[in-house]
């Protein structure tokens, strides 16, 4: 467990690098460029099925996986792109991450696993902390105006949240279905940008390498390493260490120039840092249940 554990963390490292991939490819629009980046993911899956067979997918897949992929897939950037078109960036950033804390609080209702006071502990801390990254320490407030962007980042945390925990329940379906959840996903995408955006491809070398490295990292290999690691890892570590993803991406920014650091950031660090701990706490504590049954042999 502890292996697929770091397989679906090493997602919340490549979405870290969203950002800054995003920032670096110019003007493409929302929806264009996530349908190149998701045709992208989809090529990273086709290329594993061809060179490791043992990741193609052999059996049929019922109804409900499809729709669980897909939805989670595109509802997702679907929601988050029409959020941040019709609310502030601060507010709508801050809803849509609440999708961690579900997880935590949502995996009391799977089966076999025990929801302890360190996870939702942890959850929180991770929460107040990218309080903190997202509002640079100031606040904010609701405004009515706004409503439809709310509502949609709130539609975000439910659809990635329910996403991720409904993977859970599919364990038998093996990774490679993500190649498919993925180009369906690049599809609808672009169907979404030819009806509601004008196209501007990249300029320049430098652009189109910033779409490619989207799609190999943060909108291609993570959703399959994510996968893996909410079906076979700790999805409660997972959830609260998915917090991480803001911080590492406004490190990432500072290194790369783009930010200053600030104490926020160091305040961001700690409690985010300290929550995945806490969440972590019963694995990194953990010891081989025969040591005991040896002793008293």
């Amino acid at each position: 467990m502890a292996r697929a554990t770091l397989i679906g963390f090493s997602a919340v490292a490549m979405w870290a690098l969203l950002a800054l991939f995003t920032a670096a490819s110019g003007q493409v629009p929302p929806f264009q460029l996530s349908a190149m980046s998701f045709a992208v993911g989809t090529a990273i899956g086709l290329l594993a099925q061809g060179f490791f067979p043992a990741f193609r997918q052999r059996k049929s897949v019922p109804p409900s996986v499809w729709l669980v992929g897909i939805g989670g897939l595109f509802g997702y950037h679907f929601l988050y792109f029409t959020a941040l078109r019709n609310a502030p960036a601060v507010e709508a950033s801050l809803i849509a991450y609440l999708w961690p804390l579900l997880i935590v609080l949502g995996s009391a209702l799977m089966p076999g696993e025990r929801l302890g006071w360190h996870h939702v502990a942890g959850a929180f801390l991770g929460l107040f902390g990218t309080f903190l990254i997202i509002t640079k320490g100031g606040g904010f407030t609701f405004d009515s105006r706004y409503t439809v962007g709310y509502a949609a980042a709130g539609g975000c945390a439910l659809f990635w949240s329910g996403y991720s925990l409904l993977s859970r329940r599919f364990q038998a379906v093996p990774t490679s279905i993500v190649t498919w959840f993925c180009a369906a996903a690049a599809v609808l995408s672009a169907l979404c940008h030819l009806a509601l955006e004008q196209t501007v491809w990249p300029a320049g070398t430098g652009e189109w390498l910033a779409v490619l490295g989207l799609g190999l990292l943060p909108v291609g290999a993570a959703f399959y390493a994510w996968d893996h690691g909410v079906k076979h890892g700790n999805i409660q570590v997972l959830g609260a260490s998915s917090y991480a993803a803001p911080l590492l991406s406004t490190l990432i920014l500072i290194a790369a120039g783009q930010a200053e650091p600030t104490a926020n950031i160091l305040a961001a660090c700690l409690l985010i840092t300290g929550g995945a701990a806490l969440a972590a706490k019963n694995m990194i504590l953990k010891r081989k249940p025969t040591v005991a049954g040896d002793a008293a042999v």
